[in-house]
């Protein structure tokens, strides 16, 4: 396995790739990876690709006092990781190889980006665009992969290729979680132990919601309420939003019918988890 930092070395390992016949796939992370990256990459092995993984924590999509200074990171253990898991090319570069000098030109979203963590993280989503359409001009993939934890980040991101004639396949892949049912996340880190035990509250308020549903709740608007209150209830952390919305568009939803998201985003101390569940009713 290779660790580039430089774009023009990744382009030229990939470009001898192509030309052998290879297909590639590209892994984006910001690194410090668990399990949930690592089945990205179990996923873009499965019909032979090179992968290229890149680590790069992207400043562009981080706001004012959010956590970027203090994203952890650990280059030396995520090759190990990488390179264990079948990883065939680190991407790694630094601030000023990816942005050099003032960056003048981005990649706005539009509406998909107006709402959930866009609403409470102006520009993020922004940043998020930016910086993978120039991972996708630079490694210049047959294939994408990206976790559903971040449920709107991919609808975004696959919009984007959509709307852009990108010629590479979005792969959206399920969320992985813990054994007690936390998705995992690079940010579990920051959890106190009484906070990691608080935030189990996420998963239980999403299967009790697809419970409700099952049981033939049909407003939108009750079950955001129900999910509210249990979390209060069980838990001391900030809710930032609770919403059910279509699971195609992000469009508000009044009653429930057809592929429905249940997004969350709730503050354990200074730590912003996010966690969903997509459910398809007839």
């Amino acid at each position: 396995m290779q660790i580039c930092k430089k774009v023009s070395e990744v382009r030229q390992i990939v470009k001898e790739q192509r030309q052998n016949g290879r297909t590639i796939a590209l892994v984006p992370t910001m690194g410090y990876l668990h399990e949930g990256h690592l089945t990205l990459v179990k996923e873009a092995q499965k019909d032979g690709a090179f992968v290229v993984m890149s680590i790069f924590v992207n400043p562009l999509q981080f706001g004012p006092n959010e956590d970027f200074e203090r994203y952890p990171r650990d280059l030396k253990q995520d090759a190990l990781k990488a390179e264990e898991a079948g990883v065939d090319v680190i991407f790694a570069p630094e601030v000023e190889e990816m942005y050099p000098g003032k960056n003048l030109t981005y990649v706005e979203v539009g509406e998909l980006g107006d709402c959930l963590c866009g609403a409470s993280r102006p520009g993020h989503f922004r940043g998020v665009t930016t910086v993978v359409s120039k991972l996708f001009h630079i490694v210049q993939p047959d294939k994408a992969y990206f976790g559903q934890k971040d449920y709107q980040q991919y609808l975004i991101i696959r919009q984007m290729v959509k709307d852009l004639n990108f010629p590479i396949e979005i792969i959206g892949v399920p969320i992985v979680r813990e054994k007690d049912g936390l998705a995992l996340s690079s940010r579990n880190v920051y959890l106190t132990p009484e906070q990691r035990k608080e935030a189990l509250v996420l998963q239980k308020s999403l299967k009790e919601a697809e419970k409700w549903i099952k049981e033939g709740e049909r407003s939108a608007s009750r079950i955001e309420e129900k999910i509210k209150n249990l979390i209060r209830e069980e838990s001391s952390g900030e809710i930032d939003y609770v919403e059910v919305r279509s699971a195609e568009n992000l469009k508000k939803l009044e009653e429930i019918s057809g592929k429905v998201l249940i997004a969350l985003a709730v503050r354990f101390g200074s730590t912003r988890l996010i966690d969903n569940r997509v459910l398809e009713e007839k």
